[in-house]
This record gives C-alpha cells, sequence and structure tokens, in this order.
C-alpha cells in the first residue's frame, strides 16, 4: 500500500496496552492557523490493525479507542504535514482528537447512506444515456437510420474522442467551481441532448449527438472520483468504487428491461421503439441531474442548506471524526481548497509525473479484450436469429454475474492488500472465452453455445475500481490526484475507440481476425501487469535504500526542508 513513513514517538507500551507518557502533540493559534507542538496529548488507545470489513469486526474491536500512529502523532513530522489556512475543513482539524472504532464504523455507514448511494443513482444516469444505443441496435436502429455496422463504429469513435477530449477540462472546472456544482450541471446538458436523439434523422445528426454527448458527459467519473476523495479513505474509496461500477451495470439490468418496454412502443405516434426509449431515458437523467444540485454537499462540514437541513447531515462530533479521519490516512488533502483551481504550472507538473503512466497504459489496454463482444452483443444475438426482445434480455446475465466477480476481486485486494496480481486476474479470465471464439465458427455454430461462451467472457471480474483507487492512492496530492483521474479516464476512453474499431464489416460475421488481435493483447496485459508491479516494487526499495542511509537527525530535516511533494518525497512508498 502506499506510504508516508515518519519517525513516530510511541504512544503505548510494548505490550499494546495504553502509555502513561504525555509526550505528544498538542495545538496553538498562529495567525488563525492551528499548529502542532508536542505537549500534553491525549494517550492513544490499544494497538488494533483496521478492521476493514464488517465480517472482521468484534464487539470488543468497536469499543476500543482508535489507534494507529499517523505524522501528527509525532511532534517533528506533524508540524510538516500542516493543511492551509484557507483549507474549508480546518475548524474541524484536531490531532489531539480520539474516538473508538465503533463511532468510526457507525459514520462510514452513515456516509454511504447520504453520500455513496446518491453517487451511485448518478453514475446509473449516465450508462443508461451512454449505453442505451446497444439497446437501440435491437430495434432496427440502424437499418431505420441507413447507417452500416462500420457507421455504427464511427459513431462509437466519436464519442469516446470526444469524451477522452473533455475528461481533463471537465476535472479542471470540477476543480475550481466544485464537483458539487458543475456535475449536476454536466447531467442537465447532457440529458438534453441524450432526449433529443428522439429527432435523429440519419448519419450526420448520429455524429453529431455521439459528440455532443461525449463532450458533455466526459469527465463526470473522474470528476465523482475526487469528490468522494473528499470523504473516504482511500482503502474505503477502492471499496465504494465497486460498489459505484455496480451501480453502472445494475443500470445495464434496469436498461434491458426498460428497453423491452419502451421498444414495444414502436408505432406509438407513428414513431420507432428506439425514439420514445432515448426521450424517456433522457428525462429520466434530467430528473436525477436536478436532484443533484440539492443531494451534493460540497464537503464534510458543508451538509447544511434548504433541503438538507438547518444542521446539516452530520453532528460536529462526525465532523470532527470525518476531517481528522481522511486527513490522517491521507496528509496531502489538506493542501487545497475544494474551491481553488489548477493553475498551467500545476497540471504541468502533474502531467509529466511519469510514475502514475504505469497505471495509465494499464487503463489504455485491460478492457480491450473483453471490449468488442460487449459493444458488439445486442447485434450478435441478432444475427444468431434471436428478436428484439429475447436479446435485450439475453444480456441480463452477463451482468449480473460480472457485477459478483467484480466484487469478489475488489474485496480480496483490500484484504490481501495486493493491487497488481489482482488487477490481471480479468486478463486470464479472457484468454481461454477468446480461443474459443478464435478458432469457431461462431456463425454457424449452436447460438446458445455462442451466447454461453460470450456470456462467461464478459463476466470476467473487471480491475477498474481497484485500478482508479490504486492511481488515486500514488497521485498522493490533491492537485496531482486532480489531474492523474482525468488522465487515467482519458487512456480509458482511447482503449474504447480501438475496441470501437477491432471488430470490422469485412470481417464478419465470426470477426475471425479481430478475435485473433483480441487474444493477443490479452496475453500482452499479463505481461503489463507483471512489469507493473516490478516497477513499483524496484521504486520502493530504491526509496528504501535512500531513506534508510539516512541518520534519524537527516530525516528529521529532510521532513522540515524538502520542497518535493506528493508521491516525489522520499518517505513515500507506492502501492501496488
Amino acid at each position: 500500500m502506499a506510504t508516508v513513513l515518519t519517525k513516530s514517538k510511541k504512544l503505548i507500551q510494548a505490550d499494546g496496552s495504553p502509555s502513561s507518557s504525555t509526550e505528544g502533540v498538542g495545538l496553538f493559534e498562529k495567525d488563525g492557523t492551528k499548529i502542532v507542538v508536542s505537549e500534553n496529548a491525549p494517550p492513544l488507545g490499544v494497538a488494533l490493525d483496521e478492521k476493514r470489513f464488517w465480517f472482521q469486526r468484534g464487539k470488543q474491536a468497536t469499543t476500543r479507542t482508535r489507534s494507529r500512529h499517523f505524522v501528527y502523532d509525532d511532534a517533528d513530522s506533524a508540524k510538516q504535514y500542516q493543511p492551509r489556512s484557507d483549507w474549508e475543513n480546518l475548524h474541524r482539524f484536531n490531532p489531539l482528537a480520539r474516538w473508538t472504532w465503533g463511532e468510526e464504523f457507525k459514520l462510514i455507514r452513515k456516509m454511504d447512506l447520504r453520500i455513496m448511494f446518491f453517487t451511485c443513482i448518478m453514475f446509473m444516469a449516465l450508462e443508461l444515456d451512454r449505453s442505451n444505443i446497444q439497446q437501440a441496435n435491437t430495434d432496427n436502429f440502424l437499418k431505420d437510420l441507413k447507417l452500416t455496422t462500420n457507421d455504427y463504429n464511427l459513431g462509437n469513435t466519436v464519442f469516446k474522442l470526444s469524451f477522452l477530449c473533455a475528461e481533463l477540462p471537465s476535472q479542471l472546472v470540477s476543480k475550481w467551481m466544485g464537483p458539487d456544482r458543475w456535475i449536476p450541471t454536466q447531467m442537465v446538458l447532457w440529458s438534453v441532448v441524450a432526449s433529443a436523439q428522439f429527432w435523429l434523422s440519419g448519419r450526420s445528426s448520429f455524429l453529431a449527438c455521439r459528440a455532443l454527448l461525449g463532450i458533455l458527459q466526459g469527465g463526470f467519473i473522474p470528476d465523482v472520483i475526487l469528490y468522494l476523495s473528499y470523504f473516504y479513505k482511500h482503502h474505503e474509496l477502492s471499496l465504494r468504487l465497486g460498489f459505484f461500477w455496480t451501480g453502472m451495470y445494475i443500470a445495464d439490468i434496469l436498461a434491458a428491461f426498460l428497453a423491452y418496454g419502451l421498444l414495444h412502443m414502436r408505432g406509438v405516434q407513428g414513431h420507432e421503439g428506439w425514439r420514445w426509449l432515448f426521450m424517456i431515458e433522457g428525462i429520466i437523467t434530467l430528473a436525477v441531474g436536478l436532484s443533484a444540485y440539492v443531494f451534493m454537499p460540497p464537503g464534510p462540514c458543508q451538509t447544511a442548506n434548504w433541503a438538507r437541513g438547518k444542521k446539516g447531515w452530520f453532528t460536529a462530533r462526525e465532523e470532527e471524526i470525518m476531517v481528522n479521519r481522511v486527513i490522517r490516512d491521507d496528509p496531502s488533502k489538506g493542501t487545497m481548497h475544494n474551491r481553488e483551481p489548477v493553475t498551467p504550472k500545476l497540471l504541468w507538473k502533474s502531467l509529466k509525473d511519469y510514475d502514475l503512466w504505469p497505471i495509465y497504459i494499464l487503463g489504455l489496454a485491460f478492457q480491450i479484450p473483453q471490449g468488442p463482444p460487449q459493444q458488439y452483443l445486442t447485434l450478435s444475438l441478432r444475427g444468431l436469429g434471436f428478436d428484439t426482445f429475447q436479446s435485450n434480455l439475453l444480456t441480463i446475465p452477463w451482468t449480473a454475474i460480472h457485477i459478483v466477480t467484480m466484487l469478489l476481486l475488489t474485496y480480496s485486494a483490500e484484504i490481501f492488500q495486493e493491487l497488481t496480481l489482482h488487477a490481471g486476474v480479468g486478463q486470464i479470465w479472457a484468454i481461454p472465452f477468446l480461443v474459443y471464439l478464435y478458432v469457431s465458427d461462431a456463425a454457424h455454430a449452436n447460438r446458445w453455445v455462442v451466447w454461453t461462451v460470450i456470456t462467461l467472457l464478459l463476466s470476467y471480474p473487471s480491475s477498474h475500481p481497484i485500478q482508479v483507487g490504486w492511481n488515486s492512492r500514488n497521485s498522493n496530492t490533491v492537485r496531482s490526484r486532480t489531474v492523474s483521474a482525468a488522465c487515467y479516464n482519458m487512456f480509458v476512453q482511447a482503449g474504447g475507440i480501438v475496441i470501437s474499431n477491432i471488430y470490422r464489416k469485412d470481417d464478419a460475421p465470426n470477426y475471425h481476425r479481430g478475435n485473433g488481435q483480441l487474444l493477443a493483447i490479452a496475453c500482452g496485459n499479463v505481461g503489463l501487469y507483471l512489469s507493473t508491479k516490478a516497477y513499483y516494487i524496484w521504486r520502493n526499495k530504491s526509496r528504501d535504500a535512500k531513506w534508510n542511509a539516512m541518520t534519524e537527525e537527516q530525516q528529521l530535516e529532510y521532513l522540515a526542508t524538502t520542497k518535493q511533494e506528493g508521491n516525489k518525497r522520499l518517505d513515500f512508498r507506492f502501492a501496488h
């Protein structure tokens, strides 16, 4: 895991019992800013490893005082990690704060209900509007607009390219305005375009709408990730992102059922069913976007308003726990205000952070082996002889299984605290199914066998939540995290462009050439994951050698005088 090293004075005895020593940290005010000094700190509780999952927690554990050494528990290191004077949560910052594990677990559940649940609803709305073209395909969408499958590929390419180009600008706007303002605005704008697809008339209007949707939806995912990082610690964020993408796949399941009903509207007022599908699902997103203006607070200490209540969602005690547990986990979160823009200088500094590029490259490649079969699934099912409504319903099984495998993989990665090898599992999963698609004559095989193989291929455990959280951990500053989240998703969208151009019309119906390319990429991805693991191990060992060669006095001097920031600091270790 990512680590910040400190020279911490022990406040617990060797047997784990509380120390009677009063040496620790205290507070005084200087120019309105809280500064840490060494004096009369309450002792830490009994040493206890963090219990990350409900099935690991017992009653005894939840009643103990939360105990773990952080940079703020040592006077020498604490002075180097002070939050800035205009940080929006400064009034709740208190290194002397102590709370029980039970209080923290209860608060996390409350945050999940108040913050995480609605975030998943928003992601479901995004998924409805960006993927409903697959359901439209089952209702003769291409034929009605006189489009070919290559036109369909071009539309997906235009969407992904527009999405990619909008990622970083959207993230910068979000950091300037605040995600709580920009995300609802995005949703309202793209819902209008999504609904306007009701009036599509041909290739030009199809491509124009795909471009506009990509521009307006681009940046939504990294914007939300930045927003959630204000409330959750690193390992919690990885797990919540698992639920975040679960919301997306639940939306796919709901979309299949919605499509089953809405496509039956073909003929209503003389219009095709797919037109009503675009219109009604766009209106659903509009309702969610308007609600987001109300249900997205700016931060942990800014939840009060006319709709959320004059006292807000959290008590003063809960706000104190929220703020201090997050900043102790990652002191860099106190270095930027949540309405502060990223300057061109900071942007360039973040973009040239070569230590994050291995994760970006994984983002480019990891979804390619399963991408074309998923993108063409409804078209393939129609080609195999399934009708419009069967084709939509037959997309549900892989989506349901995929949710389970993704969550199991995400939880396992955090339980065993091993990211890279877990993230590579999906590539190994894909290889045998791609071998079948490559060597078989799928167009003339039993249609249920082909459906089963594709369903199992698409049921792979996605590493997306792991890699997004991994990227956030290894960024280690709000400035870098703001840019790196957008950069990672840009590479993911670039991978989407590759996906949209592997299955070509001249390779139909078996796509022998395309499936051979997917198989080669899956095998190559296994090597990419192993190389990434080796790189971060080497980086950490190199820093260990430099850090351990320094005396304790030199280490403290480094902490006090270094100009290095984030993951460039010698006391930072990369997660892998």
